[in-house]
């Protein structure tokens, strides 16, 4: 299939474990500016924490960054990395903050703690696919409007911006294959008096996926 995995939405999670409390936070980010700033954010806010383990994952440029923050070298921010990249899940930034709760948990203990709170975290998101969307302009005439609203949603399409005249035009994206499936129903609603015009293509992300 084609398109990438990215985080559906922003999430947060929390567990304890030997008393150490788990704090997740996960975001969809496009740049290493922007997780950097998510990362900064949570420090401050969690600033009596032990620890702010982080990782992050671009496509573009395949940028993969993560820190352990004081933790046993290899015992959090690389086993939160793997469970992204186990997922193939990209654009993605997570920090797991942990409150010290006074019993020691080993190597093998924090790596499966803070595995559980990137999956955990991910879990709550869940994640869609950014594919090739075909952007459309779709002429409309008011009576028919909330028809063609449900026809577009239909198709697998949305309807990102609408313009009021005389008529309306309905600035609509779908996936691939939907306008295909679209077109015939705007021909059969208008009699054939409207027609679409194609407006160019974008990466969009999808509709949240199913979990497996």
């Amino acid at each position: 299939m084609s398109g990438y995995l990215v985080p559906f939405e922003d999430s947060e999670s929390e567990f304890v474990e030997k008393r150490s409390r788990f704090i997740s936070h996960l975001w969809r980010v496009e740049t290493e500016a922007e997780a950097r700033a998510r990362i900064e954010e949570m420090k401050k806010k969690y600033y009596d924490a032990r620890h702010n383990c982080w990782c992050y994952i671009l496509k573009e440029g395949g940028v993969v960054r993560y820190s352990d923050d004081g933790e046993p070298q290899g015992t959090a921010g690389q086993p939160m990395l793997n469970v992204f990249r186990r997922e193939e899940v990209t654009n993605v930034c997570c920090v797991v903050t942990r409150y010290f709760g006074g019993v020691l948990l080993g190597a093998g203990g924090l790596t499966r703690a803070y595995t559980k709170g990137a999956k955990d975290v991910l879990d709550v998101s869940g994640v869609c696919r950014v594919s090739l969307w075909t952007l459309w302009d779709v002429p409309c005439t008011y009576p028919l409007l909330e028809r063609m609203k449900l026809e577009i949603t239909a198709c697998g399409g949305v309807v990102r911006d609408t313009d009021y005249g005389a008529d309306i035009t309905l600035h609509a994206a779908f996936p691939d294959g939907g306008a295909e499936r679209f077109a015939p129903r705007l021909t059969e609603l208008s009699a054939g008096r409207l027609e679409m015009t194609a407006a160019g293509e974008e990466y969009l992300p999808g509709p949240r996926e199913p979990g497996k």
